[in-house]
C-alpha cells in the first residue's frame, strides 16, 4: 500500500482543488429551483469516476433526481464492493448566519468552510480519490461499484423504486457508505446502528382570512396560538412523547446493556460548552447519548404563521403551519408511527380550528452486525491509520435508505463515516477538516485490501 499513500500525498492538492469544483454546485434537492443543479452535479460526478479509473459511468434518470452508477471489474469471482453516498446538500438558510458564502469553499483554521463539506459531497469524494489512488497504482483488490444518489436529504423518494428495478446491477457483497461521524480524530468509531425517521407536515386553520387581532383578538382561535399548544403537548414534563402507541414496539435495553452503552467516551460539561447551553433536557432517566443513540424522539423542525417580516402588522393568521420530525430505534416501523401522528394530532385538535397532517417522507431504524467481515476489514483498516482500535458506535441521525438497501437488495451496509460533531451538517457554517478528508481517503484502501483478504 505504499504506492497507494504515496500517490495520495503527491496527488493531495490537485485532490481538494477538484473537491472544490464539486462543492461549487448547489445541488439543494429541497428547493425546485435547483433541479438543473442535481443534473449538471450528477454529470460532474460520472465525468470524475471515469477519469478515476472507472470502466463505465453514467447518468441514470429516475422519478425524481438522476443517479450517477460507476463500477469497474478487476475480476468477475472477486468481492465486490458498493460505494454509495449523495451529491444533493440541505438547504443554506438561514444564509445572514454564515460566515462564508455558502456555495464557495473556503479553508481556514485547517477546515473547508461550505455547504456539503462534509455531508455528504466531501465525504463521498474520499471514496472518489482513494478509488483514483488504488487503480492508478494498480492496486484495486476487488471490484467496486459506485451509487450516487441525489436526494438523500429528502428521504430517497425514487431510489427505492430504482434499486428494485436494477438489482442486477447493484449486486455486491457489502455497501459502503461514509455518510457518519466518528466520536472524535482521538477515539475512532464505527457506526453500527441509525435511528428511523418519520417526517411529518401540520397545517391548522381557523377563520377564512387573517384578521385584524384588535376587533378579533379574543373572540376567535388564533391558528398560531392553537398549533403552539398542540404541539407543546406532543412532549410531557418527563421528556416522553405523548402520542399513544409510540413507545410499544421500542425494545428496552437491559441493565447491562445500557452499562456497557455508557461506556463509551462521553463529556457532559464539554457537550453543553461546545453548544453554548446551561444545561440539556430530554428523556427522564437516560442519558444525553441514550437518549441520542437508542431512545426515540420528537422535535419541531420548522414553524410558521401570520406576519414575519419586519415592522408590525396585527393580524390573527388565518393558517400556521409546522414540521415535526420523529427519530425512531429498532422495534419501531415509520409508516404506523405516522398513522399513529396523524390520529392524535387530529384528536388533540380543537373544533375551532380544522387540521391537515401530510407525510412527507420516512425510513427504518438500521443495526449493522459488528462480527461480519466487512466490519472487521473496516476496524483493521483504521486500527492502521489512526493508531487504535475503532469503538462501535450508534448513531442518533438517520439514512433511511440504508434499511431500504437490505430490504430491496439484501445487503448489508458498513458505515465507515469521518464527520465530526462540529462539523456543523445541516446547519450555516458546515465545515469538514482537511485531516478528516486526507485519513479517509487513505484509510479506505485500506479496507479494500482486508476485506479481500477476508
Amino acid at each position: 500500500m505504499d504506492k497507494v499513500k504515496s500517490y495520495i500525498e503527491k496527488n493531495k492538492d490537485r485532490f481538494l482543488n477538484e473537491l472544490f469544483e464539486l462543492l461549487r454546485i448547489p445541488s439543494i434537492s429541497a428547493q425546485s429551483d435547483h433541479k438543473p443543479d442535481m443534473t449538471r452535479c450528477a454529470e460532474w460526478l460520472a465525468a470524475s469516476l471515469m477519469k478515476a479509473g472507472a470502466d463505465h459511468a453514467e447518468v441514470l434518470p429516475t422519478e425524481g433526481n438522476p443517479v450517477v452508477f460507476a463500477e469497474r471489474i478487476v475480476d468477475p469471482k472477486a468481492k465486490t464492493v458498493l460505494v454509495y453516498g449523495h451529491y444533493d446538500v440541505m438547504p443554506v438558510d438561514p444564509v445572514d448566519e454564515w460566515r462564508t458564502s455558502p456555495f464557495e469553499p473556503v479553508v481556514k483554521d485547517g477546515r473547508i468552510w461550505c455547504r456539503g463539506a462534509d455531508d455528504d459531497k466531501g465525504q463521498l469524494f474520499m471514496h472518489a480519490k482513494a478509488f483514483e489512488a488504488m487503480c492508478a497504482t494498480d492496486s484495486l483488490p476487488c471490484n467496486v461499484k459506485f451509487l450516487l444518489e441525489g436526494e438523500e436529504e429528502i428521504g430517497s423518494p425514487s431510489l427505492y423504486k430504482f434499486c428494485a428495478d436494477n438489482k442486477k446491477m447493484l449486486k455486491a457483497d457489502i455497501i459502503l457508505v461514509s455518510d457518519t461521524s466518528m466520536i472524535s480524530m482521538q477515539i475512532p468509531s464505527i457506526t453500527c446502528g441509525l435511528r428511523g425517521l418519520t417526517y411529518m407536515e401540520v397545517e391548522v386553520t381557523g377563520p377564512n382570512k387573517d384578521l385584524h387581532s384588535g376587533l378579533f383578538g379574543g373572540a376567535v382561535a388564533n391558528p398560531a396560538n392553537v398549533l403552539a399548544r398542540m404541539v407543546a403537548s406532543l412532549i410531557d414534563e418527563n421528556g416522553h412523547v405523548t402520542i399513544p402507541g409510540f413507545y410499544d414496539d421500542v425494545r428496552e435495553l437491559t441493565a447491562a446493556e445500557r452499562k456497557a452503552f455508557n461506556k463509551a467516551p462521553f463529556n457532559l460539561t464539554e457537550y453543553k460548552k461546545a453548544l453554548e447551553i446551561g444545561d440539556v433536557e430530554g428523556e427522564a432517566g437516560f442519558t444525553t447519548i441514550e437518549r441520542t443513540g437508542i431512545r426515540p424522539s420528537l422535535d419541531v423542525n420548522g414553524i410558521w404563521g401570520g406576519y414575519i417580516e419586519e415592522g408590525t402588522k396585527t393580524v390573527i393568521p388565518s393558517k400556521a403551519s409546522a414540521k415535526i420530525s420523529m427519530r425512531l430505534v429498532p422495534g419501531q416501523d415509520f409508516k404506523k408511527i405516522a398513522k399513529l401522528f396523524e390520529k392524535h394530532f387530529k384528536a388533540i385538535a380543537p373544533k375551532s380550528v380544522k387540521v391537515k397532517v401530510k407525510f412527507l417522507h420516512g425510513g427504518m431504524p438500521y443495526v449493522a452486525p459488528t462480527d461480519m467481515p466487512a466490519y472487521k476489514a473496516a476496524e483493521k483498516a483504521i486500527a492502521d491509520t489512526f493508531g487504535k482500535k475503532p469503538l462501535p458506535f450508534y448513531s442518533g441521525g438517520s439514512i433511511p435508505i440504508i434499511s431500504g438497501f437490505e430490504n430491496i437488495l439484501g445487503i448489508k451496509s458498513l458505515l465507515i463515516g469521518f464527520g465530526l460533531a462540529e462539523d456543523a451538517i445541516h446547519s450555516p457554517n458546515e465545515s469538514y477538516g482537511l485531516d478528516q478528508f486526507y485519513k479517509g481517503v487513505e484509510t479506505i484502501p485500506l479496507f479494500y485490501k482486508y476485506f479481500a483478504e477476508k
